[in-house]
């Protein structure tokens, strides 16, 4: 005797349109309500409270790039230290070695980072 799935393909389907209908519904209603006063200060763009003055498209210095992917992987590297220390006693004198060549190469690369100059931040 083989199951009907039909059944289930229907509620699935009703539940999608219904999702949808409502989705729908609710957009439109807020369309509906909403203000429409548009004036100049309004239309114009907010940036912090500063007046928008001068093209968008400034140049940046790639040390605020690179200042930003070492925190990344700093960051990383404490999301891979957390487990490790909530299991470090059944880990073993392996996974006490593996952890420390880890930490030795991140540290490898903070010295180095930090002698080319990578952390200053002006």
């Amino acid at each position: 005797m083989t199951p009907d799935y039909s059944h289930s393909y229907l509620s699935v389907a009703v539940l999608s349109i219904l999702d949808v209908l409502f989705i729908l519904g609710v957009l439109g209603f807020s369309r509906l309500i909403q203000r429409r006063h548009a004036y100049p200060e309004k239309l114009t763009p907010y940036e912090c409270g500063v007046p928008p003055i001068g093209d968008a498209r400034i140049p940046f210095a790639v040390r605020y790039y690179i200042f930003a992917l070492l925190f990344l992987i700093f960051e990383v590297e404490a999301v891979f230290l957390f487990p490790w220390a909530m299991t470090f006693d059944s880990l073993g004198t392996g996974g006490f070695v593996a952890m420390m060549i880890f930490i030795g190469v991140l540290l490898f690369g903070l010295i180095y980072a930090w002698g080319r100059g990578a952390l200053e931040w002006v």
